[in-house]
C-alpha cells in the first residue's frame, strides 16, 4: 500500500497538470435539480436518497479508473450526514476561464460541469453525464467539501446548493484528495420544504452492497464503508486482488461448483477494456450480472449480446470439433449454454453510450463485435486446455437442452389459447368478472377450507380466488421440465395467462394484484417463500413491476365487551391489552389458520382494500435476492443453519 501510495502521489506530480481547473467543461446551470430531483436521481424515496452517495463514491471511483486513487473511505454519521473521503487528485481550486469561480466551486454549483465531457481530464468515467456533485449539492440542506491540494487544505461549504462563502484555505497537509460531506434535505416538521420523503434514512445494509460491488469491480482498491449512528462502530472493509474473479465466488458461494475456479479473460481493443469471469454451478439458474465504466446495467446491453453471442458459438464449436454433440444432434441454444452459470461482464470505455440518466441499458454498437472475438477467443483456449472441465460443460449443457424441450412440450399443456376461454382455466380458481387486469387482483390461497371462506367473502367483481393445496414444488432444486409437471405450479402459470420463463409475456398477464394469502405461521410462511422462489425464478418481471403481494392476515382478535380488535403479532398484543387495560376481561382468540375466520372475518382483515393491511414484494437489489433465495431454498446445509442462528432473535416463535 505505501508503494501505491508513493507511485500514486508521483503520478499526481508529474500528470496532475493534465486534470486543472482548464478540463471543466459548463453546459449548463443548476436550477431544475430541486424542482424535478428524480429526473437527476430516480426518485425522492430510499432509493434515490442513497443514490447521492453513489454519485459521490462514482467520482472518487473514477479517480481510481484514471490511476490516481488507492482508498475511499465512506463514512454514516451521528447527525444524519455522509462523508467520502479519497486520496486522489482532489477537486482542482484554481479559478475556472470561463466563469472566473474556482473550479471545485464551479462543479458543485453549476450542472454538466467537471472533467468527462471531453479532453484530459478522465479517459473512463462511470459519472459520464457530469451532474452528480452538483445534484448531491441541490439536495442537500448543507454540504462541505475540503479539498488537500498544493500542500493546501482548501474548504468551503453551501446551504441548498447556493455558496456560504468562498473558497478558502484552512491549514496544510502532504496529503491529496477530496472530503465531502453532506446533510440530505429530508422532509420534516421542522422542514417541511425538504426534497427527500420525511422519515428516510441511510441504509448501512443497502449501502454495502454497493461498495461491495465497487470494491469488486475494480480490483485493488480498498472501500471501507463505516456506520458511526449506533451504540457500536459498525465497519466494513471491501478489498479484493482478485477482481470479479472473486466476485463469481462470491456469487456461487452458497452453491456447489462443477470445477474450482472462475474462467477468466480480459483484453484490450480499440480503447475498450473487457474482462469476463464465469463458472458453472449445481443450481439451474442464470445468473449473469453486465457493468459498463462499473455501472451495472440491469437490462444488459450490447456488451452482454456479446458475450452471450461468444459463449454459445464457442462451446458449439468445441461440441462439434469433438463429437459431443452429434451430427444428428441440433445445436445448443444460447439458454442451454447459460443455465446454472454465474458470469460478471465489467467493459470500461471512454465514451459509453447508455439508455437514459438511469444508465440501464449499454448502447454503443462497436462493444459488442470487441466483447464477442475476446470472449470467443479466451474461451476457445481454456477449453482447448482444460479438456475435462470443457466435457463437464458439455453435458451441463447437453442436460439442460434435454430439459428444454421437456418443458416446451409441458408448457403447451399450460398455455391458454385466449384469456377469455374461462374454460382452460384451473378447476379451483373462482375467476374474477372485470377484465382489466389493471383493476384485478388474484389471491393464491394455502388450503381448501380458507380458500372456500375466501371465495365466499370476495368481491367478484375484481377479486379471483385460487385455492393451493399443500407445499408447491422448491423449483430452487428442479429444472423446469420438472416444475411445469407440478400441479400446483401449472394452476398458477394457467390462471395468470402470461406464460413462463423463456415465453413470459407480462402483457398477457390478467391481475396486477397477486397476493400470496397464507398463515400466520412457520408452515404459512414456509408456502410462501416457495411462491416467491418461484415467482423471482421464472415470472421475474411479476416482482420488478410490484404485481405481487402478501396478505397479512390477523393473529390474534381480542374482544372485550361490545368492541373487538384484531392485531397482527404479539407485540401489538401487547400493546392493546395495556391500552384496553391488562385488568378489565378480555376475550382473546389467537387464530391459528385462515381456515378459522368467517368469510366476513376473513373479508374485513385481510381482504377489504378498505381496511386490510399488505405488504409489496420489491426488488431493491437483485443480487442480494438471489443470495437469499440460494441461502434458504438451496442444498447446501451449513450457510442456511448460520443464517437461521444469526437471524432466530427476529423470528415469532409459534408454541
Amino acid at each position: 500500500m505505501a508503494a501505491d501510495m508513493e507511485k500514486m502521489q508521483e503520478n499526481t506530480a508529474v500528470q496532475g497538470a493534465q486534470y486543472d481547473e482548464n478540463q471543466i467543461q459548463v453546459l449548463e446551470g443548476l436550477e431544475a435539480v430541486r424542482k424535478r430531483p428524480g429526473m437527476y436521481i430516480g426518485s425522492t424515496d430510499a432509493r434515490g436518497l442513497h443514490h447521492c452517495v453513489y454519485e459521490i463514491v462514482d467520482n472518487a471511483i473514477d479517480e481510481a479508473l484514471a490511476g490516481y486513487c488507492t482508498e475511499v473511505n465512506i463514512c454514516l454519521h451521528k447527525d444524519g450526514s455522509v462523508s467520502v473521503h479519497d486520496n486522489g487528485r482532489g477537486f482542482p481550486v484554481g479559478i475556472h476561464p470561463k466563469m472566473g469561480r474556482p473550479a471545485v466551486e464551479v462543479c458543485l454549483t453549476v450542472l454538466h460541469a467537471g472533467g468527462k465531457f471531453g479532453g484530459e481530464g478522465y479517459k473512463v468515467s462511470g459519472g459520464l453525464h457530469g451532474v452528480g456533485a452538483s445534484v448531491v449539492n441541490a439536495l442537500s440542506q448543507h454540504l462541505r467539501v475540503e479539498v488537500h491540494q498544493n500542500g493546501k487544505i482548501y474548504e468551503q461549504e453551501y446551504s441548498l446548493g447556493k455558496i456560504d462563502y468562498d473558497l478558502r484555505v484552512i491549514g496544510e497537509t502532504e496529503d491529496t484528495g477530496t472530503i465531502m460531506r453532506f446533510w440530505p434535505d429530508i422532509r420534516s416538521e421542522a422542514n417541511p420544504d425538504g426534497v427527500f420523503d420525511e422519515g428516510i434514512d441511510f441504509s448501512f445494509d443497502v449501502l454495502k452492497v454497493r461498495i461491495r460491488e465497487m470494491a469488486f469491480l475494480n480490483k485493488g482498491i480498498k472501500l471501507v464503508l463505516r456506520d458511526e449512528r449506533g451504540e457500536e462502530v459498525n465497519e466494513r472493509v471491501f478489498h479484493y486482488e482478485g477482481g470479479i474473479r472473486e466476485f463469481v465466488k462470491y456469487l456461487n458461494k452458497n452453491k456447489e461448483m462443477l470445477f474450482p475456479e472462475p474462467i477468466y479473460v480480459e483484453g484490450v481493443k480499440n480503447a475498450i477494456s473487457v474482462e469476463v469471469a464465469m463458472q458453472y454451478n449445481d443450481s439451474y439458474s442464470e445468473n449473469i450480472y453486465s457493468f459498463a465504466n462499473n455501472i451495472h446495467t440491469p437490462e444488459g446491453g450490447t456488451h452482454l449480446m456479446g458475450f452471450q453471442t461468444a459463449l454459445t458459438r464457442a462451446i458449439n464449436n468445441y461440441g462439434r470439433k469433438y463429437k459431443i454433440l452429434k451430427d444428428a444432434d441440433a445445436n445448443l441454444k444460447g439458454e442451454d449454454t447459460r443455465e446454472s452459470l454465474a458470469a460478471v461482464i465489467s467493459v470500461k470505455m471512454p465514451e459509453p453510450q447508455f439508455e437514459g440518466q438511469t444508465k440501464s441499458k449499454l448502447g454503443n454498437s462497436e462493444v459488442r463485435p470487441i466483447v464477442d472475438s475476446l470472449v470467443y477467443e479466451g474461451l476457445e483456449i481454456f477449453l482447448e486446455e482444460n479438456p475435462a472441465v470443457a466435457k463437464t460443460i458439455l453435458e451441463r449443457c447437453l442436460g439442460a437442452a434435454r430439459a428444454r424441450e421437456a418443458a416446451r412440450k409441458a408448457r403447451d399443456l399450460t398455455r391458454r389459447k385466449t384469456v377469455l376461454e374461462s374454460g382452460s382455466l384451473p378447476g379451483k380458481l373462482a375467476d374474477c368478472t372485470e377484465r382489466d387486469p389493471s383493476k384485478c387482483e388474484i389471491f393464491i390461497v394455502e388450503g381448501d377450507s380458507a380458500g372456500g371462506s375466501a371465495k365466499t367473502g370476495r368481491d367478484r367483481m375484481y377479486q379471483a380466488i385460487l385455492p393451493l393445496r399443500g407445499k408447491i414444488l422448491n423449483v430452487e432444486k428442479a429444472r423446469l421440465d420438472k416444475i411445469l409437471i407440478s400441479e400446483q405450479i401449472k394452476n398458477m402459470i394457467t390462471a395468470f395467462g402470461c406464460g413462463v420463463g423463456d415465453d413470459f409475456n407480462i402483457d398477457k398477464l390478467r391481475y396486477h394484484r397477486i397476493v400470496c394469502m397464507t398463515d400466520a405461521d412457520v408452515d404459512g410462511a414456509h408456502i410462501r417463500i416457495l411462491m416467491l422462489t418461484f415467482f423471482y425464478r421464472y415470472m421475474r418481471p411479476l416482482i420488478e413491476k410490484g404485481y405481487v403481494y402478501i396478505a397479512m392476515p390477523p393473529l390474534y382478535k381480542v374482544t372485550k365487551g361490545k368492541q373487538e380488535y384484531y392485531v397482527y403479532n404479539d407485540q401489538e398484543l401487547q400493546k392493546l391489552l395495556d391500552q384496553i387495560g391488562r385488568e378489565t376481561k378480555a376475550e382473546i382468540q389467537r387464530y391459528k389458520g385462515l381456515g378459522e375466520m368467517s368469510s366476513e372475518q376473513l373479508w374485513h382483515t385481510t381482504m377489504n382494500p378498505e381496511t386490510r393491511t399488505m405488504m409489496k414484494v420489491t426488488m431493491e437489489d437483485a443480487m442480494a435476492a438471489d443470495e437469499i433465495i440460494t441461502l434458504l431454498m438451496g442444498d447446501k446445509v451449513e450457510p442456511r443453519r448460520e443464517f437461521i442462528e444469526q437471524n432466530s432473535e427476529l423470528a415469532v416463535l409459534d408454541f
